[in-house]
């Protein structure tokens, strides 16, 4: 438990008297820049290699690009995300200028990226000249209506991927929950080694500590994942399962790492204890790209148990799904999707497709997912119905199903076949994905698959199976 006292405005935090002050809640980026620039202009904002920026440098920065984007009449731009100083400034910059944005992963294949600009209505792309190049044919005519849109994919693993239309609004709003939640202090040092373009990266990554007056180092990639650390001295860092076992197996974590927030999937059990034995307090976050990132967040004892989010009302359906109503923070809706926005939005309430139950305490904490969707270790989310099925017409064959193994993409293929001939034939498949959401193996078995009575894949029992043959 942190030592400190408690915020006389009546919002529960706990800090050390030297560092303490109560969150702000911005209204949205212009605000949350401003505030900062006038109130601790010299303090560093944003550290990217050996440059730093302060928060004033950072807010003039930003207004001058905005007025270049202005000035441009371009409507929608996509960012072809690489985490840089660069890359911040623009996403700030275009959300200044009134432009929709569109947050791309530049890892994803030239022919799915171009596919997602053609949906998203990109007239203008930002990023690495030489893949910019190869995309501009995908430019489109722009958008009248996006003014204040900010668009992240639920996935990215397909071009089916849904677009979540987000504001600057719900973001700061999401970085205030979390804040008053686990707040830091401008004497910390955030490192941000998480995708910018995937909204947990966003928030925890960059805005939790933008947020909070704290310096946010930029990571240098995953070239630098080993040294990071070392080079920016971090007091606090949100990591994905994967990434936070790759830092404590590799023991490159600087004494002064005290915190680390943990989200977008599994942690075990075992990592949790080697973490732990190395100083090292772990919390939980939850959250869906649909509600801006975190609706819950454990703050101390068990890092499972999390604590619900000030804006945020979370119940249970009779079958245990997590229902969540977050107006500061949830989805304009899927973007050009109002029928799949209403499947999961009725009456401001989104419906997750994950389960969970409350403790004595009132915490919650998740037992499993309700959906056909696989999560990755690095949170990439894998939906089933589209993947199975582009699988199954790739092979020409229904009798299979796509679970985990070694915390991989494996397909278990019931029938007669040769291995090295389904395998050829899922190249062409294959070549669209990125490498860790490939099927890594192919299972063959003469069994038939589990199913239910109404022929649904009993997920559960099958990944059951596919354990107990390891």
């Amino acid at each position: 438990m942190i030592k400190g006292f408690p915020c006389r405005k009546g919002c529960g935090i706990l800090r050390k008297k030297k560092t303490w002050r109560c969150p702000v809640r911005f209204d949205s980026f212009d605000h949350l820049l401003s505030h900062f620039a006038l109130t601790t202009p010299d303090a560093p904002a944003l550290r990217h290699e050996k440059t730093t920026l302060s928060f004033r440098a950072l807010d003039e920065t930003v207004r001058k690009r905005a007025e270049e984007l202005r000035a441009g009449g371009k409507s929608c731009i996509g960012l072809l995300c690489d985490g840089s100083l660069d890359n911040v400034i623009e996403i700030f910059a275009a959300s200044l200028a009134g432009l929709q944005i569109v947050l791309l992963d530049a890892s994803l294949p030239s022919d799915v990226l171009k596919s997602l600009m053609r949906y998203t209505d990109v007239d203008l792309l930002w990023g690495d000249e030489e893949l910019c190049d190869e995309l501009s044919l995908a430019l489109m005519a722009g958008v009248k209506d996006g003014k204040g849109k900010i668009l992240f994919f639920t996935s990215g693993t397909t071009e089916r991927a849904k677009a979540v239309v987000l504001t600057d609004h719900s973001l700061c709003q999401s970085a205030y929950n979390g804040s008053a939640k686990l707040p830091l202090s401008p004497e910390d040092t955030l490192l941000c080694m998480l995708p910018l373009g995937h909204v947990f990266g966003f928030v925890c990554g960059l805005l939790w500590g933008l947020s909070c007056g704290a310096c946010v180092a930029l990571g240098r990639g995953p070239r630098h994942y080993l040294d990071d650390c070392d080079f920016y001295r971090p007091t606090a860092v949100s990591v994905v399962p994967l990434l936070l076992g790759f830092l404590v197996k590799q023991r490159c974590i600087n004494p002064e790492l005290k915190l680390v927030l943990v989200g977008a999937g599994d942690c075990p059990p075992a990592l949790l204890r080697a973490a732990g034995a190395m100083g090292i307090r772990i919390s939980f976050g939850y959250g869906l790209t649909e509600t801006s990132s975190g609706v819950a967040i454990s703050v101390e004892g068990d890092p499972y148990a999390m604590e619900i989010c000030p804006d945020d009302t979370i119940t249970l359906a009779e079958d245990g799904e997590i229902l969540i109503e977050a107006p500061s923070c949830m989805m304009q809706g899927y973007y050009k999707r109002p029928d799949a926005t209403r499947a999961v939005l009725h009456n401001g309430v989104f419906h997750t497709g994950d389960l969970g139950r409350f403790d004595e305490e009132g915490k919650l904490h998740i037992t499993g997912r309700k959906k056909d969707v696989l999560v990755l270790p690095d949170g990439t989310k894998i939906f089933l119905p589209e993947y199975e099925s582009a699988l199954m017409q790739a092979l020409g064959h229904t009798e299979l199903a796509v679970t985990l193994k070694n915390n991989r993409p494996i397909l278990v293929f019931s029938g007669a076949a040769e291995k090295e001939k389904l395998q050829e034939k899922l190249r062409e498949v294959m070549r669209t994905l990125p490498r860790g959401q490939q099927i890594a193996d192919i299972l063959l078995t003469d069994e038939p698959l589990p199913r239910t009575a109404t022929g649904k894949i009993k997920r559960w029992e099958l990944q059951q199976k596919v354990s107990d043959n390891a």
